[in-house]
Formats: structure tokens, C-alpha cells, sequence
């Protein structure tokens, strides 16, 4: 039965988990680029767009409006590149700081509600299992 083989159940629990996703971010006024964008920015610094697209995996084409969207709220700022003054560097902002700290921890109450049924060992071992898939296919790391 096509309900038994795995592929099928990635496929519905991924389904799940993205629209678990978009609700919580979006109830803290914010969509999934928004978070990785801001992410890349305080793990790794200022970056111009290139660099902050290849970070964060988001295409340079939704990485404009992302970073439109997040000076908006003030929470990047767009400087020129003093060595190069046609590039853009981007940088995260304190209130973005505290923006990116009030999504990860709706984003750890998703987490938290999509993996409900399974115990902490389990929860560990599912993200290292998913993590060897992804590796083994060549995804991101």
C-alpha cells in the first residue's frame, strides 16, 4: 500500500510541517525567508546579497523582497560595500535580534507540536536520521 512506503509519509509529514510552519511564523508576523535571512546574519555577520543568498539558500530573485520586507520592520540595514560601492552589505539589527529570538521560540513550539507523539530520544534520533538522508542526497547541511 502506497500509505506504508516512506516516501509517501516524508512527503505528508513535510506537507504538515511546513503549514505548521507558516502558521507560527506568520502569527509572529513573519514568513520562513524572514527567519533564515536573519539567521545567516547573526550566526555568520554581515554579508552582502550574494553571500547572504548562498547562506541562507534563499534565491537572489526572493532574497530582494525578503530583505525589502526586513527593512521595513527595521530589522536589517543596507549599507554600501566600502570596497565595492555598487554591493549592498546587510546587517542584522538589535531589533532584529530580538525578532529572530521571538521566532525561534515560536518556531520551538512547532517543533514541539509536530513531534508531540514521539519522546526525546525519538525526536533525536528522527533529526539525525533525516539529517543522513538529506547528506547522503546531496541537500544542504
Amino acid at each position: 500500500m502506497f500509505t506504508e512506503l516512506p516516501s509517501w509519509l516524508l512527503t505528508q509529514t513535510a506537507a504538515h510541517a511546513h503549514r505548521l510552519v507558516a502558521e507560527g511564523l506568520g502569527a509572529a508576523g513573519a514568513r520562513g525567508y524572514h527567519y533564515r535571512a536573519l539567521t545567516a546574519l547573526d550566526r555568520e555577520g554581515p554579508a552582502s546579497q550574494a553571500d547572504l543568498g548562498r547562506r541562507s539558500g534563499i534565491h537572489l530573485s526572493d532574497l530582494v523582497a525578503t530583505l525589502n520586507e526586513l527593512s521595513d520592520g527595521g530589522y536589517v540595514e543596507r549599507t554600501p560595500d566600502p570596497s565595492d560601492r555598487r554591493r549592498n552589505v546587510i546587517t542584522i539589527t538589535p531589533p532584529g535580534r530580538r525578532h529572530l529570538r521571538r521566532l525561534e521560540k515560536q518556531l520551538a513550539r512547532v517543533q514541539d507540536d509536530l513531534l508531540a507523539p514521539l519522546a526525546p530520544d525519538e525526536r533525536a534520533q528522527l533529526t539525525a536520521l533525516l539529517t543522513r538522508l538529506l547528506a547522503h542526497h546531496g541537500g544542504p547541511q
